[in-house]
């Protein structure tokens, strides 16, 4: 059995609908980030590659519920069957579990492993820099947000509203993401990206009041 083209068809498989700030090529970019950091971090690739096609394939129903069930913890459930029958050892079958489970930003779990340390920071790195802030206005579009609500208090606004704006999100999460990464590897690449997402949020707001 070829372990990785084995999860990478069942993954995608799981995506057929999924919304476009979460769909298979987010799950591509995770996985193309997860080869690039995994290696420096010194990381079990076979758990690593596993982990990051299967991270997110409890998205849907997540969003399905506008929130109320956690992807992490439900996609760690979803892809128990499919980690089960692979040539692995027990612990490396934990460890992937494990990974999905904790790769979240707003999840309970802590990622604990290097390889949950590396999952965690790819799937952060792909919600900022350029490809973040599209995803962020992307994710806004499919909740039916507004462009931006200007003079709003941020700790009054709700997920998944007409709120739930791009700049909004920028606020709550992506202006966070930097402190949070977990890698010396990750953060090398989080710098850069943090620098050009704050950067591009001044001018949209510049823009939007007509200074610019």
């Amino acid at each position: 059995m070829n372990i990785i083209d084995f999860v990478k068809e069942k993954a995608e498989k799981l995506f057929n609908g999924a919304k476009g700030s979460h769909d298979w090529e987010h799950t591509l970019r995770v996985y193309g980030l997860c080869e690039r950091i995994g290696p420096a971090e010194k990381a079990d690739m076979d758990v690593l590659r596993v982990a990051a096609f299967l991270h997110d394939i409890g998205r849907a129903d997540q969003d399905s519920t506008s929130g109320a069930v956690c992807h992490a913890e439900k996609g760690a459930e979803m892809a128990l069957p499919i980690v089960k029958i692979l040539p692995l050892s027990e612990e490396q079958k934990t460890n992937i579990i494990h990974c999905i489970r904790a790769h979240r930003f707003r999840g309970k779990c802590q990622p604990e492993t290097a390889e949950a340390k590396v999952l965690f920071d790819a799937d952060k790195l792909d919600a900022i820099g350029a490809v973040g802030v599209a995803r962020a206005f992307l994710f806004a579009g499919e909740v039916g947000a507004s462009l931006h609500i200007p003079g709003m208090n941020i700790e009054e606004t709700k997920p998944y509203t007409r709120e739930d704006t791009g700049f909004r999100e920028f606020k709550v999460k992506l202006c966070r993401i930097r402190e949070r990464i977990l890698t010396k590897e990750g953060r090398k690449l989080a710098d850069e990206r943090h620098a050009f997402m704050e950067g591009f949020f001044n001018r949209f707001l510049e823009e939007y009041e007509g200074k610019r």
